[in-house]
């Protein structure tokens, strides 16, 4: 609750007119006067109260040791793996705990460099940087580069952290369908004369649904209407691809691709994220303009450190890549086959659409007392009528977790 509080307060001892950062202060007294009714706390609980009676109340939980865990990202099982391990910690002790400074002061460091070079040479790119998190790194690129004369074109169901920069500055915007590329040609028709850049953004696999575009099709729709591309990766690398590069790798338009953009908290086991290209210049922009890269204490050390190790383990297990992908298609067949909606894609990203809120967390806890862990996705991250389980899935994930979790569910629908 917030407590009733006024700005009434006492102050004894004299003040004079030097500085007042050598001043004793013991004698300046705060005092409350009373309980405040602030109208801010009622808003704020009339709002919740509402979610919660729709049955789309956010809370925070504190899970423990899961029998099976098809919520996270971590879809190699790296978080705990020796080598990454070994990497944060060597990063720990050369570097220390924390970057404790913004990276334009004393907070890049050689593992941070070490990173971007190893990401730059994976993904193909001869530039890149490093952000806190893919949510900062999209907004940077988002709100910095496309100007006032400029356009952006983006998928309708691109990621939240992309979504909400559309509209808020000068630069306007339209939404194509959902992997509609019909409708983004006819979209580029239309305006790739009228602005001065047009930028064409969408995820390779997005990550409610586990769908992803023809990106093949795209890049010769970029060689027909000059755009800029930016394609987030950060569901698409180290599953897909022959070194796990990503979608674009598998698809073979990597070098179509001019603004990467990826995450080091899911396949890489770590945490923050980059942008890759073949500008320098783009770079350069970001770093003297970007707030988000700017004015934050950079990455740990260890965080650096983690993610590199884990990205050579990844490049060497594109075996291990394929069978997770095959477990997943294998759900979706039994999925289909018991008469539950879900997609035809073969990514790791399974979504189980049930409609309803309520009967979406009535379907995950009753797979939790099971001790399997699932997502339950409702709006606004999704459409309304279209709350789903979002099934992840990793290298532990074999036909005995499959059967437990149809038995389940299948129990569940027949009640």
């Amino acid at each position: 609750m917030i407590s009733g509080i006024d700005s009434t307060f006492t102050v004894q001892g004299n003040f004079d007119k030097g500085s007042l950062l050598y001043h004793n202060f013991s004698n300046i007294h705060f005092r409350r006067t009373g309980p405040l009714t602030h109208p801010l706390e009622s808003r704020l609980q009339n709002e919740l109260d509402q979610r919660k009676k729709t049955g789309l109340l956010r809370t925070l939980e504190v899970l423990d040791a899961c029998k099976i865990n098809l919520i996270g990202n971590d879809y190699f099982q790296l978080r705990s793996h020796p080598e990454v391990i070994a990497g944060a910690r060597d990063a720990l002790e050369r570097y220390g705990a924390s970057s404790s400074a913004s990276p334009l002061l004393s907070g890049f460091l050689p593992c941070h460099q070490n990173l971007v070079e190893q990401l730059k040479a994976w993904k193909q790119k001869s530039s890149g940087l490093l952000f806190n998190t893919g949510f900062m790194a999209n907004q940077a690129v988002l709100t910095h580069l496309p100007g006032p004369r400029d356009l952006i074109l983006a998928d309708r169901l691109i990621h939240h952290s992309i979504a909400q920069v559309l509209g808020k500055g000068e630069t306007r915007f339209k939404r194509y369908s959902h992997l509609d590329l019909d409708q983004l040609e006819e979209l580029l028709e239309q305006n790739i004369n009228a602005y001065e850049t047009v930028f064409v953004v969408t995820e390779s696999v997005f990550s409610m649904d586990g769908d992803y575009p023809d990106l093949p099709r795209m890049a010769a729709l970029k060689q027909k209407y000059p755009f800029v591309w930016i394609l987030d990766e950060a569901h698409g690398t180290g599953v897909f691809g022959p070194t796990g590069g990503g979608l674009a790798e598998e698809q073979g338009v990597l070098s179509e691709v001019d603004i990467l953009v990826g995450t080091l908290g899911k396949a890489l086991a770590s945490m923050g994220a980059y942008v890759l290209t073949h500008s320098e210049t783009l770079i350069d922009y970001l770093i003297n303009y970007s707030g988000e890269f700017i004015y934050s204490t950079y990455l740990s050390p260890p965080q650096a450190g983690a993610a590199e190790a884990a990205l050579k383990i990844i490049q060497k297990s594109q075996a291990t890549a394929r069978n997770i992908r095959a477990a997943a298609y294998r759900f979706r067949e039994r999925l289909e086959q018991d008469g539950w909606q879900t997609n035809d894609f073969d990514s790791q990203i399974v979504p189980v659409i049930v409609g309803d809120p309520k009967d979406a967390l009535e379907l995950r806890n009753k797979l939790l007392e099971h001790g399997i862990l699932a997502g339950a996705v409702r709006p606004p991250t999704v459409p309304q009528n279209s709350s789903r389980l979002r099934f992840s899935f990793h290298s532990g994930i074999g036909e005995d977790q499959v059967d437990a979790i149809m038995t389940i569910m299948n129990a569940w629908k027949q009640k």
